[in-house]
């Protein structure tokens, strides 16, 4: 039986999968960000709450650095969640997998393009706006003109399997 050197190997960058962020550090940074995103708090004073720099809330964002247990607390006393919350929503692994292996994520819910598109600025912006629309004509006026802009997009436009793109970039 051969020894899987992919976690340990790469100091060198010898190994593709040394700089392969893990899944579970990704859903844990997405979570971060969503949860400051809601808050309207930028990656700076989530940084200076921490004493870090602006760079390593990014890092800890992407899943690129990994959060410590500690700082996985005070991130949670800071964005006012239980720890849990980072959590939230992980992906089972499919299948018996030996514990502490590699798994990557299992096939994720239709659904999850939803939170997806919610940690994007874009999700994030037309959601508060959308909020504050009192008139629940005007909010069922505005749902059904977005369904006919996405029916225009032609019959491989299914929001279950064609998500929306989060980039952010103006049209």
């Amino acid at each position: 039986m051969a020894k899987d050197l992919s976690a340990t190997d790469g100091a060198d960058g010898g190994s593709a999968n040394a700089r392969r962020a893990n899944p579970i550090d990704v859903h844990v940074g997405g979570r971060v960000r969503l949860r400051r995103m809601i808050l309207g708090m930028s990656q700076e004073k989530l940084a200076d709450s921490l004493g870090l720099t602006f760079q390593q809330i990014q890092k800890y964002e992407k899943g690129a650095n990994r959060i410590g247990a500690s700082r996985l607390y005070d991130l949670s006393q800071i964005l006012g969640v239980p720890v849990q919350f980072f959590y939230d929503e992980v992906p089972e692994p499919a299948g018996d997998v030996a514990p502490g292996a590699n798994i990557g994520f299992a096939e994720r819910p239709s659904e999850s393009y939803v939170v997806d598109f919610l940690a994007s600025r874009d999700g994030m912006d037309l959601n508060k706006a959308f909020a504050r629309i009192n008139d629940p004509k005007v909010r069922r006026a505005i749902v059904d003109l977005v369904k006919s802009l996405a029916d225009q997009e032609g019959p491989d436009a299914n929001a279950a399997s064609t998500p929306p793109p989060a980039s952010g970039q103006a049209d």
